[in-house]
């Protein structure tokens, strides 16, 4: 089966994840954060903190909560508004637990041991977390639990979205009508920020040196972009194979400006720009989640009002799958 990309119809109900592993960056922002805000007024959005998903790998609970009350509160710093579009802990919905085992119920181990990240992450021996494995299902639980119509998707993303479809097409199949089959979309804004230092690497939110977190101090950034890595071509201009590094750079340029670089022959010049375009994008959203975190019991509030916005239609979705696979009411 292979995974529709469409664009987005009116009024859609689309489902964008973050897992709580680590700041948020540039690359989050551009690729998932300003689609996700533009999209406000004409889709049904659910912004999703997978916390669940950052217990496959060792981890410090104390990180991840902290990590996952400050994520809101960036997510809220850049715009998004949650009367429109709920901010939902995944741990806070009991329901993505269940139908995570119902749907196991019906995958088989070879369609999660053939994920890419697992293969990656247990090719290096010593001991595997189960979940680590069986965590590709409960993103399928995620993304069906809200009757997700569209789901973005960029490449490393595919296996898993696939995943979801066929999950839901095999239970609708079998135990009659159940879920919402959704298709994947790139959104209009859907920029691929690659690591400053490693412009080979997609940008990362606990690894790599070259990555720009939102939160990042001004002098900071300009340290990040000033050792970007560049070549000795001495010509700017996108060339993605010959000169990665040079064309991230471009890339993050227009992707915030519209323009091309003014000067097309000094590298300098050219991260100027960069790094005066991304203050201008962070300086406000830092102010705000200076005024936000201050006020922690707000974001609290807000993430309570999105739990209780959403779980009726959790719990519709896990009342359907019970029936249907055969549990008693």
């Amino acid at each position: 089966m292979t995974t529709t990309v469409t664009t987005a119809p009116a009024r859609t109900r689309r489902l964008t994840g973050f897992q709580p592993t680590g700041q948020l960056h540039l690359g989050n922002l551009l690729g998932a954060l300003r689609p996700l805000i533009a999209a406000q007024d004409t889709t049904e959005s659910i912004a999703l903190i997978a916390d669940l998903h950052a217990m496959t790998m060792e981890h410090d609970p104390s990180s991840v909560r902290r990590l996952t009350l400050d994520q809101a509160t960036v997510m809220l710093a850049a715009g998004v508004d949650p009367e429109r579009t709920p901010i939902v802990v995944q741990s806070q919905i009991r329901e993505h637990t269940e139908l995570h085992y119902l749907l196991e119920c019906v995958a088989a181990h070879g369609e999660a041991a053939r994920m890419i990240q697992f293969k990656e992450k247990s090719a290096g021996g010593g001991p595997i977390r189960l979940s680590l494995l069986t965590y590709p299902v409960l993103m399928a639980a995620d993304i069906l639990l809200y009757d997700t119509t569209q789901v973005p998707v960029g490449e490393d993303q595919n296996q898993h979205l696939e995943l979801a479809r066929t999950l839901a097409t095999r239970f609708n199949t079998r135990y009659g009508e159940t879920f919402t089959v959704p298709e994947g979309v790139r959104p209009d804004s859907a920029a691929r920020v690659m690591d400053l230092a490693e412009p080979t690497m997609k940008m990362g939110k606990s690894t790599g040196t070259g990555r720009i977190a939102l939160l990042d101090p001004p002098e900071a950034i300009r340290r990040t972009i000033a050792r970007a890595a560049t070549d000795r071509a001495g010509l700017v201009r996108r060339d993605r194979e010959n000169q990665p590094g040079v064309t991230n750079l471009i890339d993050i340029l227009a992707e915030l400006t519209g323009r091309q670089p003014a000067d097309p022959t000094s590298y300098s010049a050219l991260k100027r720009e960069v790094t005066d375009a991304i203050e201008a994008l962070l300086t406000p959203i830092r102010a705000r989640h200076a005024e936000l975190s201050a006020n922690p019991d707000f974001v609290r509030g807000v993430l309570a009002a999105g739990a209780a916005k959403v779980r009726p239609i959790a719990a519709a979705t896990v009342g359907r799958a019970r029936s249907g696979i055969g549990l008693l009411d």
